[in-house]
């Protein structure tokens, strides 16, 4: 008998939390904690994901900019994988409010970060020391 088992059994004979149930209560889902076998998954993956941006810098066998997309996305890649491996963020936890959270900060993060980029971007193509202004003495 596995110790949540153990526990599950506690919490049905009213030892539980606040005598509510204990652990049901907590929006608790089958598979919402990983097994020693899900969490060497992702520690794998994350040391491999972590070694070929490494070697690509280290070798040079890519040009800068091929490099810098490989690792951008491999840096992506692996903030999926801790998600999944490490925080068991899917659909299922939490009746799949966690993952619409994260899908919600994704995007304010996306905007923010975009606006900011274009933003600057404006700003510096005009606001550039040099550039051609008008003389206010010609002005009619």
């Amino acid at each position: 008998m596995s110790t949540h088992a153990h526990g599950d059994h506690h919490a049905h004979q009213g030892h539980g939390h606040g005598g509510h149930g204990g652990h049901g209560d907590h929006g608790h889902v089958e598979g919402a904690h990983g097994t020693f076998g899900s969490y060497m998954t992702g520690f794998v993956l994350s040391v491999i994901l972590t070694v070929i941006p490494f070697w690509l810098v280290m070798t040079g066998t890519l040009d800068n900019t091929t490099t810098t997309a490989v690792i951008l996305g491999l840096a992506v890649v692996q903030i999926l994988v801790h998600m999944v491996y490490f925080l068991h963020m899917n659909g299922r936890v939490e009746g799949g409010w966690s993952m619409l959270a994260m899908i919600f900060t994704i995007i304010v993060v996306v905007i923010m970060f975009a606006g900011s980029l274009w933003v600057m971007y404006h700003m510096n193509h005009n606001m550039m020391p040099g550039m051609t202004t008008p003389d206010m003495s010609k002005m009619p």
